[in-house]
């Protein structure tokens, strides 16, 4: 049902060149409407074949026919051979029919009772004849009789009551018998039809979900590429196939994800490119203040070297977010780990608390350097550290506590601004640029999960670092 285009799409809005999809991933097919209307019209169809079915397979029961003897036999002795009669005493009269067949019918009754005519009301179908006697069997002739056989068939149903019928007879004393056919709310036949609709549904069932499951997805598979796309950024377009709606929507889509690419490659190029100029006037500057009296060339070198260190960290934090990850399945325990094992090789005091095994897909070198940056961190403004990992649903949690003096509150909220150093204990005399919680954000969210801090009841910080499992 899938066919390819030939002709490439035309690029969306103004942009062209690098916003254009090629023509290759493009496979179009039916508009989504007319999957919609055809999975509606094979339903209806196949459940018509099935009725259709219902009416050549099972043909209608024969209706019981009731003669007028057999009604007067039953008035007389209160007693069915074939329990298919039932009587009840009613004090209200009944309503006078407008039926001369009623009427007929009812006089023939009182007749065999020996009782006067309007002793007996019959009040039945308005038919005249059985419900479905003609289906699928010779019908009865309603023209003058041929044979005896036949005018003793003609006249029993001319006599006769069928379906639901009321006959009320006058008892006296304002009383009246009321003889009417009793009702099987579940007969054979009612059983049958309600089976043979349970066999149409387990048969309509699997086809409209198989139809209603590819008409979906095509919507499926652009929900998991949204969803691939906020893990990684620099994930593979989306494969544009399906309907033109969906196909139109997944150009948008690949365009979008282009864009916002090149943004921040657009970005981090331009800050990358400042931090490098900058070297350039500042060793120029350095030059120039060899001449310098000493207290001044003193004072100023300084400042230049602390420009120099935060230009070198700010061109390693685009080196590092711009760069190509590498996404593979890896065992973040072990991970976290080598770092822990390295700072305690230095000596610093730093624990991981044990617990099972967590395996994510994510990139190595990253997640190292988010796990080491937080390690550090606390080390060097609490002198301790606590690792803690632990799988929470369908998300993994990495949480870097100590026991230091902690932030202020608003300072959590700015904590993982590029460049910002908290006052107090984190300032530039305990040394850090403020790009260290930058970076670690950075990587949290590329791996589509996010980091938070916030404050422990029992005193220090708590960073933790939620990752897709």
């Amino acid at each position: 049902m899938n066919q390819a285009v030939d002709a490439p799409p035309k690029p969306i809005g103004n942009d062209t060149g690098r916003d254009a999809v090629p023509a290759r991933n493009l496979q179009r097919s039916w508009p989504l409407f007319l999957r919609i209307f055809a999975l509606m019209l094979i339903t209806v169809l196949l459940v018509q074949v099935l009725n259709f079915a219902t009416l050549l397979l099972m043909p209608p029961p024969t209706p019981i026919i009731f003669t007028t003897t057999r009604i007067a036999a039953f008035a007389r002795t209160g007693v069915d051979p074939a329990k298919l009669l039932k009587t009840e005493i009613a004090t209200r009269a009944p309503n006078p029919t407008d039926s001369p067949r009623d009427r007929r019918l009812g006089a023939i009754i009182a007749t065999d009772l020996g009782l006067p005519a309007t002793a007996v009301v019959v009040e039945a179908e308005r038919s005249g004849r059985p419900m479905f006697a003609d289906a699928l069997r010779p019908p009865i002739p309603m023209g003058p009789p041929i044979g005896p056989r036949r005018h003793h068939n003609f006249a029993a149903l001319e006599n006769a009551l069928f379906g639901p019928f009321v006959v009320s007879i006058d008892v006296g004393g304002g009383r009246w018998r009321v003889i009417r056919p009793t009702s099987a709310i579940m007969g054979p036949w009612r059983i049958r039809i309600i089976l043979w609709f349970l066999v149409a549904l387990a048969v309509v069932a699997p086809i409209a979900w198989a139809l209603a499951r590819r008409v979906v997805k095509p919507i499926g598979q652009f929900t998991a590429a949204v969803e691939r796309l906020g893990r990684d950024p620099r994930a593979e377009p989306l494969t544009l196939i399906g309907p033109p709606e969906i196909a139109e929507a997944a150009i948008a889509f690949n365009v979008m994800q282009e864009r916002l690419n090149r943004y921040v490659e657009d970005r981090t190029t331009l800050i990358a490119a400042v931090a490098h100029d900058l070297r350039t006037p500042l060793m120029r500057l350095s030059l120039r203040l060899e001449k310098a009296p000493e207290d001044i060339r003193i004072a100023t070198e300084d400042d230049i070297q602390e420009m120099s260190h935060r230009i070198g960290a700010a061109m390693a934090f685009v080196r590092d977010m711009t760069r190509h990850v590498r996404r593979q399945r890896l065992d973040l325990r072990s991970l976290a780990e080598s770092v822990t094992d390295e700072f305690a090789d230095r000596g610093d005091d730093v624990v991981l608390q044990i617990g099972d095994p967590l395996t994510i897909e994510g990139d190595a070198p990253s997640l190292k350097a988010l796990i080491s940056n937080l390690v550090g961190n606390a080390i060097k403004y609490a002198g301790h550290a606590e690792v803690l990992l632990y799988r929470d649903r369908d998300t993994v949690v990495i949480e870097v506590q100590d026991r230091g003096p902690g932030m202020q509150p608003d300072d959590l909220i700015r904590a993982f601004e590029p460049f910002f150093r908290a006052e107090q204990s984190r300032n530039r005399d305990t040394g850090g640029i403020g790009l260290g919680l930058a970076s670690v954000r950075a990587v949290a969210r590329a791996h589509g999960g996010d980091a938070t801090l916030d404050m422990r009841p029992e005193g220090g910080l708590r960073a933790r670092i939620t990752l897709p499992g």
